[in-house]
């Protein structure tokens, strides 16, 4: 029988990639999706999938409080692949008795890889939530101290790298192959290859992927101006308050964090 699958992550645009990988693969059947931590959970009460890929930071329930909930069900709790934009450091402890965890953006191979393991699991005995909960736990208090790794952050401005607070950043954006960095006090580039590798580094509560192409400082937004069919355009604190465009998936996020 098919794996069935329910997808939980808060931007749709990331829910329908995933879903499109995830069809590529074969043997499984997609039952279902949720945009938040509390339609995860109301979503496995009602539909009872096999494996849950779930996304990490979301609002209201981020995905470790939806594990805990869920694993009060005991056996008849779903497995979990937790999907992530976290470097190596913040994601090891994921290994011990989650499935496994993908990194943003999802690599074909490693999904395969990760559905292989969690057909072994569910075909054999399942551990006890016990472990698991305590494992959870460990990874939230890594979170919590996340602010080791994350408080500078190198930017090339001519011949030399500056080291900035990452706090100090007002935006980072995609431009020509270049991830150029604009702080209250200088401009540059990073040596980051990806936005993605760069918001691994940074406070996920902190700075959004507003845009493909922007990552923002949700404190250092001056204004918001409304666009284009009930869109944002972020007007930014910069010395040139450079107006930056809100993805459709992004602005209802934006809506319900400011209350607009």
């Amino acid at each position: 029988m098919p794996l069935r699958l329910l997808v939980v992550d808060d931007e749709q645009h990331a829910r329908a990639e995933l879903c499109f990988q995830l069809e590529q693969q074969g043997d499984v059947e997609i039952i279902g999706q949720a945009g938040n931590g509390l339609e995860a959970v109301a979503a496995v009460e009602r539909l009872e999938p096999d494996l849950v890929f779930l996304d990490v930071q979301m609002p209201g329930l981020d995905g470790f409080e939806v594990a805990r909930r869920l694993l009060d069900r005991g056996e008849d709790a779903p497995e979990f692949i937790f999907v992530t934009a976290y470097d190596q450091h913040a994601i090891a402890a994921f290994e011990v008795n989650a499935v496994d965890y993908l990194l943003k953006p999802v690599d074909a191979s490693r999904l395969e890889q990760a559905l292989q393991r969690a057909r072994k699991r569910l075909g054999s005995e399942r551990p006890t939530a016990g472990p698991l909960n305590d494992q959870l736990e460990r990874i939230v208090r890594l979170m919590a101290d996340r602010e080791v790794r994350r408080e500078q952050v190198a930017i090339k401005v001519g011949e030399r790298f500056m080291l900035v607070q990452a706090e100090e950043i007002i935006f980072a954006s995609l431009a020509d192959e270049s991830i150029n960095i604009v702080t209250g006090q200088v401009t540059g580039t990073s040596n980051y290859r990806t936005l993605d590798d760069l918001q691994a580094r940074l406070d996920p509560a902190v700075f959004w992927r507003v845009h493909r192409s922007h990552l923002v400082n949700i404190n250092k937004i001056k204004e918001i101006v409304p666009w284009f069919s009930r869109n944002y355009i972020l007007r930014m604190k910069d010395a040139r308050s450079t107006e930056i465009p809100v993805s459709r998936a992004q602005t209802k996020r934006l809506r319900e964090y400011l209350k607009l």
